[in-house]
């Protein structure tokens, strides 16, 4: 995986956990942040509104896309929080066409504490060619080396099997299940299994 970042520069603690954009070039598939620019790019907006009509992505992680409007919107919202340093969305594209794939964002939960989040979704073409696992890993990894993130973690439904594997795959380690934790896209609460990685844990075989 290699990295394309601006030069660093001094920062007091809470600044140094501010996430700055970059890109993660995983040779097939690259991540980059989502701009305002994507916006102007037809085929993205189209995949965000294929994104928002899948059912798992529906239930599981909406997206609130179902037009062009909402979709420029949602592009928007995701370059704004790049903007606030609080949340790192990246537009899963392969490499050679530019086509999305899907998502990874990592957003602070305690961004004082070093407490973080990541949450992913892939288009039905991408499953099952491990897309999500490795996406997931490389932004992992990115956020513990240049955001000083002390803990990342993963909350996903108890139904939904795609994305517990993901978790295991990238070594978050089960933590426990959350009771009616979150409401999904259903309208219902569902128990969540919880998953974690420190900084300080091994990095995962190679994907």
């Amino acid at each position: 995986m290699s990295t394309s970042m601006p030069p660093q520069t001094t920062q007091d603690p809470v600044d140094r956990r501010a996430f700055v954009r970059t890109a993660l070039d995983l040779d097939d598939v690259l991540l980059r942040p989502w701009s305002r620019k994507d916006a102007e790019s037809e085929g993205l907006l189209d995949g965000l509104m294929a994104a928002a009509a899948d059912p798992g992505i529906a239930l599981w992680s909406p997206v609130a896309a179902a037009d062009r409007s909402e979709a420029l919107a949602w592009v928007e919202a995701r370059d704004g929080a790049w903007d606030r340093g609080a949340v790192a969305s990246f537009a899963v594209v392969a490499a050679a066409d530019g086509a999305l794939l899907g998502n990874v964002a990592l957003r602070w939960v305690d961004r004082e504490d070093g407490l973080a989040m990541i949450g992913y979704w892939v288009l039905p073409a991408a499953r099952g060619r491990g897309i999500a696992s490795r996406a997931t890993a490389a932004v992992t990894s990115w956020g513990f080396a240049t955001a000083d993130a002390r803990r990342i973690e993963i909350a996903h439904a108890v139904g939904n099997e795609g994305s517990c594997r993901v978790a295991d795959r990238c070594g978050y380690l089960p933590e426990g299940t959350l009771r009616d934790s979150y409401r999904f896209g259903d309208g219902k609460y569902h128990n969540e299994h919880l998953h974690a990685r420190l900084a300080t844990d091994p990095e995962p075989a190679e994907l």
